[in-house]
């Protein structure tokens, strides 16, 4: 796992153990970055169910302002500090460490929107929707912003309630866009 492109550009990141975590593969990182291309300058960056911290490692390597990493896992959590640092990002980021649900009721009451919010639960995530429901209730998204989810391509007939949506196939992977437009 690299950091693509930006200023830490070609920097190898640290992926948990276990299979609690599983890695966006490049040529998904790479198409999701050419899809919110120049969105990405200045904007504020929300990743859940982070990870290893790699997707908003990426925001902030290619210019995002700033990025909020929401894990659960304490490992999970630990390895993106480690990352952080290694890359030098760790100045426009805020980690929190609990579970979506909450981090969403923090964000709320702190009323942080982002322009740009990235959601990769577990593929067997049966909520998703819920989730992203949450998400846009709860106007964690700024007015002109994007909520891009990382799902499963099988499970991709949830976004059919949502007015503005793209979607895109690699693989078994789905990434869909939903604008808050």
């Amino acid at each position: 796992m690299r950091v693509i492109a930006g200023k830490a550009k070609g920097m190898k990141l640290k992926a948990p153990n276990g299979l609690t975590v599983r890695p966006t593969a490049d040529r998904v990182k790479e198409a999701l970055f050419n899809i919110i291309g120049p969105c990405i300058i200045n904007a504020r960056f929300i990743d859940l169910y982070a990870g290893s911290g790699a997707i908003g490692i990426e925001a902030l390597s290619r210019g995002a302002h700033s990025c909020i990493f929401i894990e659960k896992q304490r490992k999970n959590f630990l390895v993106i500090k480690e990352n952080l640092g290694k890359t030098g990002l760790e100045e426009s980021a805020r980690l929190i460490m609990a579970e979506v649900d909450k981090a969403l009721f923090i964000l709320n009451r702190e009323k942080i929107t982002a322009d740009l919010v990235y959601l990769d639960p577990p593929y067997s995530c049966p909520d998703l929707a819920s989730v992203v429901n949450r998400v846009l209730e709860l106007k964690i998204i700024a007015e002109s912003g994007l909520l891009i989810a990382e799902h499963a391509y099988k499970n991709r007939q949830w976004a059919e309630a949502y007015g503005s949506v793209r979607q895109k196939k690699y693989g078994d992977t789905c990434l869909t866009i939903i604008s808050n437009a």
